[in-house]
């Protein structure tokens, strides 16, 4: 009797132990590393060392950045989409740009971001601004970065043969691009800058042969769980309002349907490739975000979420509703009253508390979001 109570004990014993384990790794577990790439929805500062007018390295950008004012380069007054998905992720820091000369040694391990200003899919989009990190060059930073991961962590004694691959393979890969290639690419006001002058289908497919090779690129470098953002209302940022001519005095100018019509050609497209490659692409698990759909809902019911106004930027430039979204802000701008209120910051990028509400969608919204599922889900898969 004595040897079936305590086999019953032990039994018990470990049931405890290995539900235990399972809550403690609930809580405990995320990503283990995060790359991001991207243009200035995402850069965490890379455009601060290069030769570019597109920058963020000063005052009044960063003013609501956790721990006090701080122009980091990030374009806009706080943190970004993907700042904030790692800190509900539970990541103890902000992922490093790629460029800061901080980035290096065992700091890549936990993720590096790659993103940079004024970037496009396509080499010249950007061309305006000076110089960029475009897409292909991004992928070629991380080149260089999966190197050193495979030398530093497989030749470590503790750790088992090929566990860089299983750590590249288990982090969690963003993609934000393509709004540049649009707003300063095929629709920009300088026609000398574009590559042709074609039919948006035609550039839209140049956009899509070219994104397909970039992102199976990611694969073939162990990337497997890869997030990848479709644009948004391009058509609708304070920029093209204020430059659009059928103004609505005083609430700004009106949407330009011709961009939003294209972005949303792109966007089907984009979705086909993503079904494609995770059809094509053993273990491959690309995550189509849309963006436009998560937007569209915050504005079509922007005071639900506490917005007032998403028509114009916070950080005014010039004086008036209608002119406020037509230069970036600069040391000299004014302030709206309270940012948390503006779905924009400045000329093209939502404030903090917008990347609040866009971030939330991309960690738990529904297959109208985020298809064929949401970042936690993909944790899982």
């Amino acid at each position: 009797m004595g040897l079936y109570t305590n086999f019953h004990v032990l039994l018990y014993v470990a049931i405890f132990a290995s539900l235990w384990r399972r809550s403690c790794l609930a809580l405990e577990t995320t990503f283990p590393a995060t790359f991001i790439f991207g243009d200035s929805l995402v850069d965490a500062g890379n455009n601060n060392y290069i030769a570019t007018i597109a920058k963020a390295n000063y005052a009044p950008y960063g003013i609501d950045f956790p721990g006090g004012a701080k122009s980091t380069g990030r374009f806009s007054n706080g943190r970004t989409v993907i700042d904030i998905i790692g800190e509900e992720l539970g990541l103890n820091a902000y992922i490093p740009p790629y460029l800061a000369r901080t980035t290096v040694g065992d700091v890549v391990l936990r993720g590096v971001n790659y993103a940079s200003g004024s970037s496009g899919i396509l080499y010249d989009t950007g061309a305006i601004a000076g110089d960029r990190i475009n897409l292909d060059a991004q992928i070629d930073n991380f080149a260089k970065t999966r190197n050193y991961i495979i030398s530093t962590v497989n030749n470590a004694n503790s750790l088992p043969k090929a566990s860089s691959k299983r750590l590249l393979g288990e982090a969690l890969f963003f993609v934000v691009m393509g709004s540049n290639d649009f707003i300063i690419n095929y629709f920009s006001p300088i026609p000398s800058i574009r590559t042709q002058k074609v039919t948006p289908e035609v550039f839209i497919d140049s956009m899509i042969s070219r994104f397909r090779l970039q992102l199976t690129r990611l694969y073939e470098m162990d990337a497997r769980k890869i997030v990848v953002a479709n644009v948004g209302s391009v058509g609708c940022i304070p920029l093209e309002r204020a430059s659009n001519l059928n103004f609505q005095y005083p609430t700004g100018g009106s949407c330009k349907d011709s961009m939003n019509k294209a972005t949303v050609l792109f966007d089907a497209k984009l979705k086909s490739l993503i079904m494609e490659l995770n059809s094509n692409l053993v273990q491959s698990k690309f995550v189509y975000a849309d963006v436009y759909n998560m937007f569209s809902h915050l504005v079509d019911n922007y005071e639900s979420y506490g917005f007032e106004n998403y028509k114009t930027s916070c950080c005014q430039v010039l004086p008036g509703q209608l002119l406020r979204g037509l230069l970036p802000c600069t040391p000299a701008s004014v302030l709206c009253r309270n940012r948390s209120k503006y779905v924009f910051w400045d000329w093209a990028h939502p404030t903090d508390a917008t990347n609040v509400v866009i971030a939330k969608r991309f960690l738990d919204g529904k297959s109208t979001d985020m298809y064929p599922m949401n970042i936690r889900q993909l944790y899982y898969a």
